[in-house]
């Protein structure tokens, strides 16, 4: 009978206590992941009743942890090094719910190479300025770097293969999951996990901001959905009457109007705030409105993401249709993109985009290109001395650059003007400290909001007195001029808001902004509509007296059905009728093949009566019968 060796015994017991050394440190790092999370669905009680959820927001740092093991062999090491960067992705997150309202999405992670391409002054700026972040970040450091010299291995390095074997299927783990590969969704989806499409925090809060992360990155980051030609057609044929009234509409003139549009960072009408009811801001803006077209616009964000308004004005296109485009300048990759400056520039404009920062930022030098701008106007090319108002550019500089573009002579001009004076973080002071600290706030308010408030009222009343300016050069030129005027999104005052409210009882991320069309030199009668941004420019045209692109027609068509969708990711979405459903559902194939370059075959080629089944059964009148008397 063989004799059993005595040194079996001591190694198998000392590989289970490295395994279980292992499973510990592991279901450790679960618990701690859902504590730093907060998240009602991971929190470390929840390992008893539904454990998918804390283990699955917890699985890509322990795989990563898993892979640094099997690499370096030291335990502590490993897990802290990735519980550390873990928690600047926490850090971060909660930087941005406190500024944007909203937690991580993946596309947040294109925003990492804009720090080399002149967007590090303002993103930097949302950066804590207490020491007591970096100090604990220091700290952090140093003690993963102890640990690297300290903590003697855990396992030896000669294993016969099994380190290697262990660190390849890890690591094959690891990069198929960041990678997106579509195995994982059987984990990450709706069915197991907490997603709702339309509210990132509330995902967030149920599944973890890493699943959450993962969960929007494998449902929505596969590309573009397809286009269904069908439903395209089916509602270019349903509202084929009025796309053709609009399309017969008579020119304005044999003059093409000069066309100004200011795209005022941050603006809104704070009269819309509770307190502000009365509010002496916005003079200028109320004064004009009685003179022009206006409204409550409808915008696709909230606190910062500029570029998906500025996208869906220069475009006409909806980014509620296009789940891959979070930030379409960094994501969209087309050479030729359809908008509202090529229909100009067929008909004859000169286009130019004005603004007062670095070009690079947003890659709006390559956005514009394709968009089809002759030329872009920025920082470098104003004066040296236009002056600053707190952090950026003042409203005034812009102002100055706008009216020393615009001739007196030659083809007509499009001029699109980015401000940035009232630009987030606002705890920086401004030129006039003395003039921000004589604005009234609420009480209640923390010194730290009262402050922020009384900046971006400050920046406010500017851009509303450049508004005002602009309008009375304008109508002193001797060539007809159009000037559009809108805010991008409302100002990431979050506390503020909260602790006020809105007079109509709002949500912030759904709450609306304000546009303003008119003719300077000739003041017509005031007129409201409710348009969400995408439609600006189809209104634009319409007032210009350019009427031969039905793409644009149609979204004024539709505007009163579909103005109200456009929010920002995370609102509360609103109920929707059976009729606006299918609208809806149809607009977002005619947006993509609009996008594609596809939709002018359906456009030249109608059936009036195509569409006739598809919405006879809707259970609300028919918006687009009453409004412009189209018969189902």
């Amino acid at each position: 009978m063989p004799q059993p060796n005595p040194t079996t015994a001591p190694r198998g017991r000392a590989l289970a206590e490295r395994i279980a050394a292992v499973v510990l440190m592991s279901l450790a790092f679960v618990l701690l992941t859902g504590l730093v999370d907060g998240g009602v669905g991971v929190t470390p009680l929840r390992i008893f009743d539904q454990a998918r959820y804390p283990l699955a927001n917890a699985l890509p740092g322990l795989l990563a942890a898993w892979l640094l093991l099997a690499l370096t062999r030291r335990l502590l090491f490993s897990f802290g090094l990735v519980f550390l960067a873990q928690g600047l992705v926490y850090v971060v997150n909660g930087l941005k719910v406190a500024n944007l309202g909203n937690p991580l999405m993946p596309a947040d992670f294109l925003m990492v190479d804009q720090l080399r391409k002149g967007g590090a002054h303002v993103l930097l700026g949302y950066l804590p300025h207490s020491p007591w972040p970096y100090l604990g970040l220091i700290a952090g450091v140093a003690l993963v770097v102890a640990l690297w010299r300290l903590e003697p291995p855990l396992f030896p390095r000669r294993t016969h293969g099994k380190r290697l074997l262990a660190g390849s299927i890890t690591a094959l783990l690891l990069f198929s999951l960041l990678g997106g590969l579509t195995v994982w969704s059987r984990v990450y989806n709706a069915r197991v996990l907490w997603l709702e499409p339309w509210s990132p925090t509330v995902t967030a809060n149920h599944s973890g901001l890493v699943s959450s992360l993962l969960l929007f990155h494998l449902q929505y980051g596969h590309g573009q959905h397809k286009a269904d030609p069908a439903a395209a057609k089916a509602l270019i044929a349903q509202t084929r009457q009025a796309l053709q009234a609009r399309l017969d509409a008579a020119p304005a003139g044999d003059e093409r109007p000069d066309i100004v549009v200011v795209q005022s960072e941050s603006f809104f009408d704070p009269a819309i705030m509770r307190g502000y009811e009365d509010n002496r801001f916005t003079p200028n803006l109320h004064r004009l409105e009685k003179q022009g077209l206006s409204g409550p616009l409808h915008v696709p964000t909230f606190g910062g993401g500029t570029i998906r308004t500025e996208f869906e004005v220069l475009t006409g296109l909806s980014l509620r249709y296009f789940d891959e485009l979070q930030f379409p300048y960094l994501t969209l990759n087309q050479k030729v993109v359809p908008s509202l400056v090529r229909t100009l520039r067929a008909h004859g404009y000169t286009t130019t985009a004005i603004h007062g920062n670095d070009p690079a930022f947003w890659n709006r030098t390559a956005a514009f290109r394709a968009i089809g701008f002759d030329r872009f106007v920025s920082r470098s090319s104003f004066p040296k001395d236009a002056p600053n108002d707190g952090k950026y550019m003042a409203d005034s500089a812009m102002t100055d650059e706008i009216m020393a573009q615009l001739k007196d002579a030659g083809p007509p001009q499009f001029l699109f003007a980015i401000s940035i004076e009232a630009h987030g973080p606002y705890d920086v002071p401004p030129a006039d400290t003395a003039e921000r600290d004589a604005i009234p706030v609420p009480a209640g308010l923390a010194e730290r909001d009262r402050l922020e408030l009384q900046t971006y009222l400050y920046h406010a009343r500017h851009a509303d007195a450049e508004l005002g300016r602009l309008a009375r050069l304008l109508a002193q030129r001797g060539r007809p001029t159009l000037l559009l005027f809108y805010g991008d999104h409302l100002p990431a005052l979050t506390n503020s808001f909260n602790a006020t409210g809105f007079t109509d009882g709002g949500d912030m991320l759904s709450e609306p902004g304000v546009w303003l069309l008119l003719d300077p030199r000739n003041p017509g009668k005031p007129e409201q509509q409710s348009l969400a941004s995408w439609m600006l420019p189809g209104k634009l045209l319409e007032h210009a007296g350019i009427h031969d692109d039905p793409y644009f027609a149609l979204t004024q068509v539709l505007a009163p059905q579909l103005a109200a969708l456009t929010r920002a990711p995370g609102a509360p979405q609103p109920e929707l009728t059976a009729e606006q459903k299918v609208i809806d559902h149809d607009m977002a194939s005619v947006a993509m093949l609009r996008l594609k370059g596809k939709l002018d075959g359906l456009l030249l080629g109608l059936e009036p009566t195509a569409a006739a089944d598809r919405y006879a059964g809707s259970d609300a009148p028919s918006a687009v019968t009453a409004t412009h008397g189209v018969r189902p």
